[in-house]
């Protein structure tokens, strides 16, 4: 189990249709093709001997490794330093552009900066999560592997000197190649899913063109955010990061693009996360409209009014997430196969938990459609009324038992945050309405918002507590109720938020960091602990400064980075030894965290203005 690398030593490469981890020693040890959602080519990351890897790293000689990011880019670069000396693995793929294909190109340049070394290439993969088997074919200008539903050509890069010896060897495993490169060399590998074309030996001038035309492109892409705050570069990473977790053809984000990475080292709560959530898609537009990245979100926003459009034919209007291509079939499957990682078993792949009945996605669905109207993205008349349809079903079925946000496998309950993100659905749609002079049964929306802040205030606020609580039968706490005062719903100041945030400080948070409830306490149907949960920290964050404990929410959210990977990334969740857990990198997390930069730099600026002005 010690083989395989901390989740966060990995850096994130992609062409926005899919992506690559790559490890601190040069493996690529997940990657899937020819979308975020297929069957992974290198698994490695799940299983070190079944799972296939393709690895760049010196050979035979002691070394460490350092990662970082070409600035304002995803291209990673990977550096070996030793005594004989230093190398650089440049890592990226060029992008693939806004239509489906299966043809993507993985390419991995390596260049002798100073002394000479022996590097290795290891190209093994294991196609359809391994199951696949596959043929190696031999060509004069590389090689190709065909399995039954993917075909990988491998082209190397020339060496700078022809006089470099280069040792290869080939089997039904896959192929090694050793070499020694010396300073100013050139060498590596253009890995291609989907290609026709055969195998050709590529020049360092033709992989330094792609290199600066995938430079460029995010470059640009990069200089539309209108972000100036005080944590540009965590926020333009987790920008850039976002961007390389969206389906380019349909503008679809993804949760994470990994599956099956615990939760808890050993433990079971290992879920497929390379899937849409309606929550994560609705928040994104939020934070990328704020950006000033509206072409992005606009997409966005037509995606869920896709899967609106969609709830006419459905008993339940939204399914809670899809694939990238908006279909909804996440059937859910172990592959017992798999070791998992260091040992944490079963790996799931597909999500059981896409049919649950989670109300709290029709207010982040609606919250959405408000804030991207208010920017002047309006939507259509039909979409309007798709919209109508929606909220008319929600003032039928919100006062109902559901899963809730966490999407636990304990039984349904009457969840507050359910309740909380039903009364954002409604309050929103009436909003939305007023604003536009648009049709609806307003009345009735108005009736049943006004029915359901009744009623948390009755039944989700418990007196022996004093703290707003997880479900109405319980006195447990839970995390998701930090967003309750930046949603409106309640005052930063009420002295029920107040004693609630409190309780929160005593009981969910650990130094920064901060749990989404306690398992233990309220059984959510699987057994074993979880790690404290990183798009709660940042909401916890954003509720201390609302709160007037401005200082301390600054604190809490700078010692939030030293909990990120050495190149800026986070995933789901953080152990209390400060391993990170879970998928990674998480969607969630990076738009939590650029969100609380957002509010942070606005209320510390309203400050500064204060004290200067006397106000």
């Amino acid at each position: 189990m010690d083989s395989y690398p901390a989740v966060e030593d990995h850096g994130l490469i992609g062409d926005l249709q899919t992506a690559a981890l790559v490890a601190m020693d040069g493996t690529v040890d997940w990657f899937c093709a020819p979308r975020f959602d297929s069957p992974s080519l290198f698994g490695g990351l799940l299983d070190r001997r079944k799972g296939g890897h393709f690895q760049v790293s010196p050979d035979g000689v002691e070394y460490v490794s350092k990662q970082l990011y070409l600035p304002g880019t995803p291209i990673l670069i990977t550096r070996f330093l030793s005594a004989d000396g230093v190398g650089e693995l440049v890592d990226f793929m060029p992008v693939a552009g806004d239509r489906p294909t299966d043809r993507h190109r993985l390419v991995r340049m390596l260049r002798m900066v100073r002394g000479t070394m022996r590097f290795r290439l290891d190209c093994r993969p294991r196609f359809n999560y391994g199951r696949d088997p596959h043929e190696l074919e031999v060509h004069s200008g590389g090689d190709i592997f065909r399995s039954p539903g993917l075909t990988v050509t491998l082209s190397p890069v020339s060496y700078g000197r022809p006089e470099a010896g280069v040792e290869i060897q080939r089997s039904k495993e896959g192929i090694s190649i050793v070499g020694t490169v010396r300073e100013g060399d050139y060498g590596g590998a253009v890995l291609e899913t989907g290609s026709p074309d055969p195998p050709r030996m590529i020049s360092p001038g033709e992989v330094r063109e792609l290199l600066v035309q995938t430079r460029d492109f995010w470059r640009r892409w990069l200089a539309r955010s209108r972000y100036t705050g005080r944590w540009r570069e965590m926020v333009e990473r987790s920008a850039i990061t976002l961007k390389l977790m969206t389906y380019a053809p349909t503008g679809a984000l993804i949760a994470a693009p990994t599956a099956g990475l615990p939760e808890q080292i050993g433990g079971q709560r290992n879920w497929d996360y390379r899937y849409t959530w309606i929550r994560d898609a609705s928040i994104s537009v939020h934070t990328l409209l704020k950006l000033g990245f509206t072409d992005e979100a606009w997409q966005y926003l037509r995606w869920v009014d896709d899967r609106i459009r969609e709830a006419r034919e459905r008993e339940v209007p939204l399914q809670i997430m899809y694939r990238v291509d908006g279909s909804p079939d996440l059937t859910e499957e172990v592959l017992d196969h798999f070791e998992g990682y260091r040992g944490s078993a079963p790996v799931r792949v597909g999500n059981g938990a896409a049919n649950q009945l989670q109300l709290d996605i029709y207010g982040e669905a609606l919250n959405s459609l408000h804030v991207a109207d208010s920017h002047g993205l309006q939507s259509p008349h039909q979409g309007w009324m798709d919209t109508v349809r929606v909220v008319d079903w929600l003032c039928e079925h919100w006062d109902q038992p559901e899963d809730g946000i966490w999407e636990t496998r304990g039984g349904r309950q009457d969840f507050t945050y359910g309740r909380l993100m039903s009364w954002v659905a409604l309050d929103r749609a009436v909003r939305l309405a007023h604003r536009r002079g648009r049709p609806g049964d307003t009345s009735r929306w108005v009736s049943s918002r006004n029915q359901i802040y009744e009623q948390i205030m009755a039944r989700g606020f418990h007196p022996g507590r004093r703290a707003f609580v997880q479900h109405y039968a319980t006195d447990v706490l839970d995390a998701s109720l930090l967003a309750m005062p930046s949603l409106g719903f309640v005052s930063p100041m009420d002295p029920m938020w107040q004693s609630t945030l409190r309780a929160m400080d005593t009981e969910l948070v650990s130094d920064s960091l901060v749990y989404r409830y306690d398992p233990n306490a309220s059984p959510d149907g699987l057994p074993g602990n979880e790690s404290t949960f990183t798009m709660c920290t940042f909401f916890y964050v954003q509720a201390l400064a609302q709160s007037g404990r401005l200082d301390d929410a600054t604190l809490t959210f700078e010692k939030m980075f030293t909990y990120s990977s050495p190149l800026g990334l986070y995933s789901e969740e953080i152990a209390p030894t400060g391993e990170q857990t879970g998928n990674f990198p998480q969607a969630f997390s990076h738009l939590s965290l650029i969100g609380t930069a957002l509010n942070l730099d606005r209320l510390l600026d309203a400050r500064a203005t204060a004290r200067v002005t006397g106000d």
